[in-house]
C-alpha cells in the first residue's frame, strides 16, 4: 500500500512547452518512491501516452461539463475509490516536488487525522526537461535560488488530506477559479486543521501562458470560474492562505500563526461563516468589515437585477 496517492487531470500534452513542464512535474513525483501512487486522469490527447511512457496508472473516463471541462468532484472520487492510499494529494501538473514533500506530510499524518496541507509556491521559468539523474535536487534548489520568485500569497497548487476528509465537492471546473479557495474555507468550516506549509515545503510552478485556456484569457475572466464560485456559496467563501489556521515551521514544528493585527481582523470577519455556520451572518460580518466594498457588491447586483427584470428593446 502506498503512504500517499497523488492525483491530477493534466491539460493535452499536444503544446511543446506543456508537454514539457508536464513530464518534468510528474518526473520529480516519482523521485518520491515507491510510498508514492501517481494516477493522471482524463482523455486529452498525450495523456494516456504520457502515463505509459512516465510509468504512472492512468484513468480515462472522466466526468465533464457542459463546456466538456473535467469535474473535480470526478477527479477527486476516481483517485479515492481506485486507491488505498491513506493520504490523497491533488497537485497541479506543472508543480515541482522535492522528496520533503513526502516527508512533511508523513509527518503530520502521524500525529493528525483531520487536515488540509497547502502553501506557496516558487514560480520559474523552464524550458527544458529537467535532469534527473543523481543529484537532481541539489540542481534544481540551486536554479531556484539564484531564479524563481516567490508567488503571492492567496492560493495553493497542492492539497494533501486524509481520505476520510473531502468525500463530498461540488462539482467544480477544473483549471478554473474558486474551487481552490472553497477547499481552504471548507477545512476551516469543518473544523480540520489548515495547515499553511510555506515555511516548511518548497514547490516549484513551471511558468506558462494560457493558450490552452479559451481565447488565451487567464482562468480568472472565465465564465466557469464565476460558476465555481457560485457553486462554493459565493465570494465569501474565497478563503486564503491568510485563514490557516496552523502552520508547518522550517523546524517542522506545528504552531499557531502570528496573530497580526490582519489576521485577527480576518479571524473576526469569517467567525459567523466557520463557527456559527451562518451564510448570512457571514455577509453581515464581511459589511461591517468591508463596508464600501458591500456596498459596491450590493449596488452590482441591484444593475443587474434591473437589467434583468427591464424589457428587451
Amino acid at each position: 500500500m502506498s503512504l500517499m496517492t497523488i492525483f491530477i487531470s493534466p491539460k493535452p500534452f499536444t503544446r511543446d512547452h506543456i508537454a514539457t513542464i508536464q513530464w518534468n512535474a510528474i518526473q520529480s513525483w516519482k523521485q518520491l518512491g515507491s510510498d508514492v501512487d501517481i494516477v493522471l486522469i482524463g482523455e486529452d490527447d498525450g495523456v494516456k501516452e504520457a502515463a505509459a511512457n512516465l510509468h504512472v496508472r492512468y484513468i480515462a473516463k472522466v466526468r465533464r461539463n457542459e463546456s466538456g471541462t473535467p469535474l473535480l468532484s470526478d477527479i477527486f472520487t476516481l483517485a479515492r475509490d481506485t486507491s488505498d492510499s491513506p493520504l490523497l494529494a491533488y497537485v497541479n501538473a506543472d508543480i515541482i516536488l522535492f522528496p520533503d514533500f513526502l516527508e512533511r506530510a508523513r509527518q503530520i499524518s502521524q500525529h493528525e487525522k483531520e487536515f488540509l496541507l497547502v502553501g506557496q509556491r516558487w514560480d520559474l521559468d523552464v524550458r527544458q526537461r529537467i535532469d534527473f539523474s543523481d543529484g537532481w535536487e541539489t540542481r534544481v534548489r540551486m536554479d531556484m535560488a539564484k531564479r524563481a520568485r516567490r508567488h503571492p500569497a492567496g492560493g495553493s497548487d497542492y492539497f494533501v488530506y486524509p481520505r476520510a476528509c473531502f468525500q463530498t465537492i461540488p462539482e467544480f471546473a477544473i483549471g478554473r477559479s474558486g474551487w481552490d479557495n472553497w477547499m481552504f474555507y471548507e477545512a476551516r468550516y469543518r473544523n480540520w486543521k489548515l495547515i499553511n506549509c510555506t515555511d516548511a515545503i518548497d514547490i516549484i510552478h513551471q511558468d506558462h501562458d494560457y493558450a490552452h485556456l479559451p481565447d488565451g484569457k487567464s482562468h480568472y475572466r472565465l465564465p466557469e470560474s464565476k460558476r465555481n464560485v457560485d457553486l462554493a456559496g459565493g465570494r465569501r467563501t474565497i478563503f486564503t492562505l491568510l485563514d490557516c489556521d496552523w502552520k508547518l515551521t522550517a523546524d517542522g514544528q506545528l504552531k499557531r500563526p502570528a496573530l497580526t493585527k490582519k489576521k485577527i481582523m480576518r479571524e473576526m470577519e469569517i467567525f459567523p461563516l466557520i463557527k456559527l455556520k451562518s451564510r448570512k451572518l457571514g455577509e453581515v460580518g464581511y459589511a461591517v468589515f468591508h463596508p464600501k466594498k458591500a456596498y459596491g457588491e450590493f449596488r452590482s447586483k441591484l444593475r443587474a437585477a434591473a437589467k434583468k427584470d427591464s424589457p428587451a428593446d
